[in-house]
């Protein structure tokens, strides 16, 4: 039996919550190679799912996809609003307009009508704010009531771990801005799941609570109840699907994919399954229907009931390797892992306990069986055991540049030259020799660190100052040994970089800039940005960076504003220092709403080219046109974020930026 977990006190809390993302990433990539697939394909080509057939299908394993996306990034609500227990549909609906790029992350872009988060991204963009904006009264009851609410709870049920009843509340206030009626019914019941699952093992125990929560006349109780009902008559899941089918399927509910069929194959999947994770999962993904959602969903429940043990039948853990991208506005969290999403999820549930936040290094592998995107590796006691060469990845692979459609990959690097890497290395018993490395794009892509040798048994720690890559992303970071093995304890590096962004030709060094504007481009040793409409913006960094300068000789055109931005955490959350109107350049604040900080008179011109720094240190903003200071004002409404260049309804030229710490 697994622990009893009751709150964020636990001291398994976290590796329950991992074991819950684990599940619901799992369960996205187990179904997605064949999403929409009919019942009666998927039978005669697999006879049933039992297992990962991404390769049988020439598709990726490891890829972007809107369930794990939006899961873990309409959560960020939290964070960006304090942890506020009275956090609002209308702020989770301002976090929406924060991290999506339009037409780009997260979302199936299907248009107004057709698809039901698009639809919600049009109305809060035009003033409609949360809840109304996924309101039936807004949409109408057949887009309001598809499936995407569901797909995106399982993070609420994770961070109230025992109780279900915060968890439902929070799954309706998020489910509210895109979605409406059994929508948010069935939401609410997942949400509950994952959370339930935390203290309760019994499945039936955990539907009667769960189900506790919502109208007992809704539609998806209905279906529940009926479903239990055919499992004890049937004994056979096929024969229960069905009549799910028969009853509750898509010619009886329309949309493009509307909760109810699929909400019904998850509920399937438990009474069927038993708790089991791998005969849950051979069920819910041979079922057909919306297989990535529905599986994920099943994944993060199962996940939490079962903990890590879930994944140990089968190697479900390997092949994935904690990876997981996350791409969004805030392109610098894009490249990702398991681990570090587990980590922001507890803290969230520890900070609404009241509790102190997690902190750990980059690399910390102190969760069981964690490698953190490191392969080949395995984990040893809280470390990762390599022989030979691994790496993990720090910016998009090959596969994935220039990318577009479906889900894309917007993203930043995670390392840059000049950060200092550090890392913690014990040697074999026979000892160990090898260097650290790194792969960039380029036309030399392997730079080695310098060598180092270790006795049997040493441990040791590494510094490498990472060299100039010509301003070419770094992809991966490794280590290579010339022999022996080692465990590699934790790894981390150096906060802000000091380097520059020349551009180029290809797609390699452009892709490393999280693209929000309508055109971006190179040429005559110039940047150049075009926004057609609203504010676009265009930025490299982490979210983490918190005190530097920023140097650009900037060329504003015809534009409503054009300027230098700092601490960038998004479409809706950063510092600008821009030519304003004529005669004038003003500092603001985009949070959650434009503010002026600060202005000044200056007789710039359109089409001249002006030096421009703007610099953030503590709570102080400062902006240099030509060496001279022109602004500088105090302001305590964002810590840290990256860094990039802010166009409004006009077109900018700019040179290759600069950044650089301040002390």
């Amino acid at each position: 039996m697994m622990t009893a977990i009751n709150d964020a006190r636990h001291p398994e809390y976290l590796e329950r919550v991992y074991a819950g993302v684990l599940g619901k990433v799992i369960g996205v990539y187990l179904g997605r190679p064949f999403e929409g697939w009919s019942y009666a394909r998927l039978r005669e080509r697999f006879g049933q799912v039992d297992y990962y057939v991404h390769e049988e299908l020439g598709a990726q394993l490891v890829v972007s996809d809107d369930d794990i996306s939006g899961t873990f990034t309409f959560l960020r609500a939290l964070q960006d609003y304090g942890y506020d227990p009275n956090l609002t549909p209308k702020q989770i609906g301002q976090t929406w307009m924060n991290y999506l790029i339009e037409k780009s992350t997260i979302l199936w872009w299907g248009g107004m009508g057709n698809s039901t988060e698009h639809t919600a991204f049009l109305r809060l963009k035009h003033g409609i704010d949360a809840p109304m904006s996924g309101s039936i009264a807004v949409n109408g009851a057949t887009v309001a009531e598809q499936i995407g609410a569901q797909i995106f709870v399982d993070g609420w049920g994770l961070i109230f771990p025992g109780d279900p009843a915060k968890a439902v509340d929070f799954a309706r206030r998020a489910a509210s801005v895109s979605h409406d009626g059994e929508a948010i019914y069935g939401a609410q019941v997942i949400a509950a799941l994952v959370s339930i699952a935390f203290r309760e093992q019994d499945i039936d125990r955990m539907l009667d609570e769960a189900i506790s929560f919502i109208p007992a006349d809704c539609t998806i109780r209905k279906m529940i109840d009926d479903l239990r009902s055919w499992h004890q008559i049937d004994k056979d899941w096929h024969a229960t699907r069905e009549k799910l089918e028969e009853r509750y399927g898509y010619q009886k509910f329309q949309g493009n994919c509307h909760i109810v069929p699929n909400h019904g194959l998850i509920i399937l999947a438990l009474l069927y399954g038993k708790g089991d994770f791998d005969e849950s999962m051979m069920i819910v993904n041979t079922g057909g229907w919306d297989t990535d959602c529905n599986s994920g969903n099943v994944g993060a429940i199962l996940g939490v009931r079962n903990g890590l043990a879930a994944f140990e039948s089968k190697d479900w853990r390997g092949p994935v390797a904690d990876r997981m991208y996350l791409p969004t506005s805030d392109g610098g969290r894009t490249i990702n892992d398991a681990v570090r999403e587990s980590v922001e999820v507890a803290n969230a549930g520890r900070a609404l306990a009241g509790l102190e936040l997690l902190k750990f290094k980059r690399f910390h592998f102190s969760l069981p069986g964690s490698v953190q995107g490191w392969t080949p590796a395995t984990n040893q006691d809280g470390a990762i055991v390599v022989k030979g060469k691994a790496s993990t990845p720090t910016f998009l692979p090959e596969s994935l540049v220039g990318q577009s459609g479906g889900y894309e990959v917007v993203a930043s690097p995670t390392l840059y030259s000049s950060n200092q890497v550090i890392c913690q290395l014990k040697a074999g018993d026979e000892g160990a020799s090898g260097h650290l490395f790194i792969d960039h794009y380029g036309p030399v892509k392997r730079i080695d660190g310098p060598t180092w040798t270790l006795a049997p048994g040493e441990t040791k720690d590494i510094s490498w100052t990472i060299p100039n890559t010509g301003g070419q992303p770094i992809y991966e970071i490794g280590i290579e040994l010339d022999g022996g093995e080692i465990a590699l304890d934790w790894m981390d590096w150096s906060d802000v970089p000091k380097t520059d962004f020349p551009g180029g030709e290809g797609n390699h060094w452009k892709q490393a800039w999280t693209k929000a504007v309508d055109e971006f481009s190179y040429y005559g040793g110039n940047y150049w940005l075009v926004q057609n409409e609203g504010i676009g913006l265009l930025s490299q960094g982490v979210r983490e960076w918190r005190d530097y300068r920023v140097k650009a000789r900037l060329s504003p055109r015809m534009s409503a504003s054009a300027g230098l931005a700092v601490r960038y955490q998004g479409m809706k959350r950063y510092y600008a220092f821009v030519f304003g109107k004529a005669g004038e350049v003003r500092m603001e604040r985009a949070l959650d709403g434009r503010t002026t900080l600060a202005t000044a008179d200056f007789d710039w011109k359109a089409f001249g080219a002006y030096e421009v720094e703007f610099e953030a240190k503590g709570n102080e903003l400062k902006g240099w046109i030509d060496g001279k200071l022109i602004l500088s004002c105090i302001d305590e409404g964002l810590t840290e974020g990256a860094f990039g260049f802010v166009v409004e309804e006009g077109c900018l030229s700019a040179g290759a930026p600069s950044i650089a710490p301040v002390e």
